[in-house]
């Protein structure tokens, strides 16, 4: 059994809850929020019998062995060190951290520690990610990746309306790239490795985030295109193109129906959607980890993670996002 603590009380953390029902070896044991009513609410509502609006106080605590940050992201670095300081595993919302400077301090914190610490990032751990990346080779040569993840927000309205929520708040390390657009570049990396360069470009809006934009990437024998956005829909799937065929990825955030259409006009179909919830796969993935007394993912690695974070940094360096964390 692997007893865990929640940060964050929100309609992540809820999905996260939902799919620990399926698995026998999660314990919700304890919930933080900043203030004591909501955190007793959440308690309830969940079966938490401790509460804490102390972080401290709940790193140290004996009550959990393992907890699931889904604060804002500018809170990830903070929060995670300091659990991972009190003997805590951490399982961390993507993205993992602001910027790759963050993201080193926690990797620092995790083996000084002697902690698990992995990225909360669903897609590379669904089994529609398992059957792209065993069937890679089928398609021969691969010239281009393109992802794509375009999303009209349901916040859009209201900041339309003067309202400025979290997702478009450059103080919380926000904006589409952060929340959409790694869904992209994380499985490019995971498949793929580290880009030769990066070339960026964005439609910034005026709270200070980017809206959607375009990330261009090189690599020796191939290049990737991504794109993303907060402010729009798109309905195309994603793709491999290879010299022998194209992999059509339905949903890069959530792969399930992948097929492969080759050159001579075969069509094989790799895998279908699943009828677990989709945050089940990382949840039993991280559990498995803790009790195994692993300390990284090798999957959602920290070298995954961290190629990820510096193609973003790289990104919003070129389209001139700079977060408050970054200055820091």
């Amino acid at each position: 059994m692997v007893r865990f603590g929640v940060i964050g009380t929100n309609k992540i953390t809820e999905q996260l809850l939902d799919a620990a029902r399926h698995n026998e070896q999660f314990k919700l044991t304890a919930v933080y929020s900043r203030t004591e009513e909501r955190a007793r609410e959440f308690a309830a509502k969940y079966g938490a019998e401790h509460i804490f609006t102390d972080l401290e106080a709940m790193a140290a605590s004996d009550v959990l062995d393992a907890v699931y940050i889904a604060s804002p992201n500018s809170f990830h670095k903070d929060y995670a060190v300091t659990c991972m300081n009190g003997g805590k595993h951490v399982l961390c919302e993507k993205p993992i951290a602001s910027n790759a400077g963050e993201l080193q301090e926690m990797i620092d914190a995790a083996e000084r520690n002697g902690v698990l610490l992995m990225e909360a990032m669903k897609s590379t751990l669904m089994p529609g990610f398992e059957a792209v990346r065993s069937n890679l080779d089928k398609l021969g040569a691969i010239r281009r990746y393109t992802g794509s993840y375009c999303q009209y927000s349901s916040r859009y309205d209201a900041y339309k309306q003067g309202t400025v929520l979290n997702a478009f708040n450059p103080e919380f390390s926000n904006g589409a790239l952060m929340d959409l657009g790694i869904y992209c570049l994380y499985p490019l990396v995971a498949c793929f490795g580290a880009p030769k360069a990066v070339k960026a470009t964005a439609v910034m809006l005026e709270s200070g985030v980017d809206g959607e934009g375009s990330i261009l990437l090189e690599y020796d024998d191939m290049e990737a295109v991504v794109a993303y956005s907060k402010i729009t829909n798109s309905h195309l799937p994603s793709e491999i193109q290879g010299e022998n065929g194209n992999m059509l990825i339905d949903r890069i955030s959530e792969p399930g129906d992948i097929r492969i259409e080759y050159r001579d006009g075969r069509v094989e179909t790799l895998g279908t959607p699943g009828d677990r919830p989709i945050m089940s796969y990382e949840l039993d993935h991280f559990v498995q980890l803790v009790l195994e007394g692993k300390t990284e993912s090798p999957v959602n690695s920290f070298a995954n993670s961290m190629a990820t974070m510096r193609i973003m940094d790289e990104a919003r360096r070129q389209f001139g996002l700079v977060y408050p964390a970054d200055k820091r």
